[in-house]
């Protein structure tokens, strides 16, 4: 059975175990510490990034937008739809909330790995810019939440799950269709909620 190296905090490591409980691919998820290269993640991803998924091969398939686009082929394009037009949407919503994620993650290392003194304040206010102006922009147009959601829909129900797990009360206050968008998609799908960051 294939095997996802990952990280419960990760919002790519949540989207994807999001997605196979969505499509219904099966896999086994190891729990690793990057921060401790071990010999498993660096043999099957040698930039020692999560998640990394192992194929029964043996083969590694990292960065999650590679793996997300390998689950919905095995399982019948079931997260990225056929028609050109709705698989860009898809795909352009994935690249916001990654992006969203990217800010993120450089704003928690800035803090978590340099001494106080040595934060530099301009570099967070830029990445926190950065995220605020694409979350206004959601909040403005939240994507519609039909029966069929996409590799899109999970990608930016994982980066609201990293925003509620480490920035919680920080980014909610005026963008109220945002919120009740993240609250609708957990009562609708709540077996994929349940894979939400931790």
């Amino acid at each position: 059975m294939p095997r996802l190296l990952y990280s419960p905090a990760s919002p790519y490591s949540a989207k994807v175990r999001m997605a196979a409980v969505h499509t219904g691919y099966a896999l086994e998820s190891e729990t690793v510490d990057t921060n401790a290269d071990p010999e498993k993640l660096l043999k099957a991803n040698p930039l020692g990034k999560i998640p990394c998924l192992v194929t029964d091969d043996g083969d590694g398939i990292h960065d999650s937008r590679v793996i997300m686009q390998y689950i919905g082929r095995e399982t019948g394009n079931t997260l990225y739809p056929r028609n050109s037009a709705k698989r860009l949407e898809a795909e352009r919503l994935e690249a916001i909330a990654d992006g969203i994620c990217d800010c993120l993650l450089a704003h928690v290392y800035e803090r978590r790995f340099r001494p106080e003194e040595k934060i530099h304040l301009p570099w967070l206010e830029r990445q926190w810019s950065k995220a605020t102006r694409a979350l206004d922009e959601l909040n403005e147009n939240p994507p519609k939440l039909t029966k069929k959601i996409t590799g899109g829909h999970i990608a930016l129900r994982a980066t609201l799950g990293y925003l509620a797990l480490r920035f919680d009360g920080q980014w909610e206050r005026g963008r109220p269709k945002l919120t009740r968008w993240a609250k609708r998609f957990d009562e609708r799908f709540p077996e994929i909620a349940a894979e939400l960051p931790k």
